[in-house]
């Protein structure tokens, strides 16, 4: 029997307000006041589809019970990679055996319920547990529709068959050339066709036609469905497919327009990651990708549902939201600002490739070390311990994780000249519990919030960009624990 084993999610702390964003605008765009409403996620300078993806993975699969997965899928389509595997570095990150298939997988609304799909389908064939994550952060031209209604967010499953809390009962997939919207190779923001078409045409008629074929292939009736998960960010699509297939309207989950926007390929998984959090044993959860068609995967709960230890999930971290107003500083996180920096931004940031293939479990896995013979750790890892009086016993280091480890502020600086682009930049020594310590950059930490002994956590952030050559650097920052 295969299905969902675990489950996670990830969405930003930074909330924001429609309101703002449509006041700003409203001399050039006044109709835009039609998506006043509520606030969307908003990712921080620092985060990207690869950070939350991570996020999203390590709230699915806590570091003590990581165990290894066969094959790490990530869908997006708006990963920072278009030739650098973006699957890879979320392996690297996870600290996973290099002997994992990582793929990554894109070009459509519905790759992530298409990802989601192969991964069912590959643990079937006998190819061991998979991790799938969707991830999504994607770009909308300043004062546009797809500004409001976007969301950055990203939701991970575990799929396997060994006591799943949900079975896949079946799926059903439709492949058409509908273009509701594109973008092309080198283009900047997405093209949309008329709205009015593309609700009626497409996500009204073409998945309605895919909910009932897949209903009708699984011997299935629409009162059979406890939850209807329809992603699409379309007023009133969910209801048209609803009564369609003669499903319940009680059964219509609620969207998450208004609290944290709609996060393109990511958003069936994280409405399935949310509605797990709640599913009873015996419920069926149909789910609806779209794009260029429509996949519907029909997942029935499972009684090892009542003793899963559930995730943070969609609701817990939106419960840990901070509402942001100001318009320009989301411009300039989303790239669609370019603001004078000065002079402390002009180093050169062009990363030795070498170095970091040679150091990636450091840079990028958070890997320190042990000392077999004392018991000591530190980070980074070097060939002499901290505190050895010679270099008696240099080669009984052992791998040490230190990611997942609590950590504690020992000592930090607010730096108002350092450039960082969400000023002051935070940083100290931050000491872990089982002990080690490291000089860490602080994220996601508010004016006056920093105190020595505020508890933390170790967070996968994006470290500086290389704007002329396009390459992104990842490091690991310190964030106030919230659980």
């Amino acid at each position: 029997m295969v299905g969902i084993v675990a489950y996670g999610a990830y969405v930003p702390r930074l909330r924001l307000s429609r309101a703002a964003v449509v006041q700003a605008n409203q001399w050039f765009a006044p109709g835009l006041k039609a998506h006043a409403k509520g606030e969307r996620a908003m990712a921080n300078w620092d985060e990207d589809v690869i950070t939350m993806a991570v996020e999203a993975a390590r709230d699915a699969l806590p570091g003590p019970a990581r165990g290894c997965p066969a094959a790490v899928i990530l869908a997006s389509t708006s990963a920072p990679f278009a030739d650098r595997q973006n699957a890879g570095v979320v392996k690297e990150a996870l600290n996973l055996p290099d002997d994992v298939l990582t793929q990554d997988v894109g070009g459509s609304q519905k790759a992530g319920t298409g990802a989601l799909l192969q991964a069912l389908h590959a643990c079937a064939g006998g190819g061991g547990t998979m991790l799938c994550i969707a991830a999504e952060r994607s770009r909308a031209r300043a004062g546009s529709e797809a500004e409001l209604v976007n969301g950055d967010a990203a939701a991970a499953f575990v799929v396997g068959t060994k006591d799943p809390i949900a079975r896949l009962v079946g799926s059903h997939s439709l492949s058409l050339d509908f273009v509701d919207h594109f973008r092309g190779r080198d283009a900047d923001y997405d093209y949309a066709w008329e709205a009015r078409w593309t609700r009626d045409e497409g996500f009204v008629a073409i998945v309605s036609q895919a909910v009932r074929a897949a209903l009708d292939k699984l011997g299935l009736r629409g009162e059979d469905i406890a939850r209807l998960l329809v992603a699409i960010p379309a007023s009133g699509v969910a209801e048209a497919v609803a009564k369609a297939a003669r499903i319940p309207p009680a059964a219509i989950a609620p969207g998450l327009g208004l609290v944290l926007g709609h996060a393109g390929a990511a958003q069936p998984l994280v409405m399935l990651a949310q509605a797990m959090k709640t599913a009873q044993p015996g419920e069926r959860l149909l789910l609806v990708g779209f794009g260029q068609g429509c996949d519907v995967l029909v997942f029935e709960v499972t009684e090892a549902i009542t003793t899963h230890a559930h995730p943070l999930g969609v609701d817990g971290w939106l419960a840990r939201r901070k509402p942001e107003t100001n318009y320009l500083k989301h411009l300039f996180f989303a790239g669609e600002l370019d603001l004078e920096r000065g002079m402390r931004a002009e180093m050169e940031q062009k990363q030795p490739l070498t170095a970091l293939y040679r150091n990636r479990k450091t840079v990028l896995g958070l890997v320190g070390a042990r000392s077999a013979r004392t018991g000591e750790v530190q980070f980074p890892r070097s060939t002499i311990g901290v505190g050895a009086t010679d270099a008696a016993g240099d080669d009984t280091f052992e791998d040490y994780p230190f990611a997942d480890r609590p950590a504690r502020v020992l000592t930090f600086t607010a730096d108002h000249l350092t450039y960082t682009p969400d000023p002051p930049s935070y940083y100290g020594m931050v000491e872990f519990d089982g002990g080690g310590r490291m000089l860490a950059e602080f994220t996601d930490v508010d004016p006056g919030s920093v105190e020595v002994g505020l508890a933390m956590r170790m967070s996968f952030r994006i470290k500086a960009v290389d704007e002329k050559r396009a390459f992104t650097k990842y490091f690991w920052k310190a964030v106030p624990a919230f659980r």
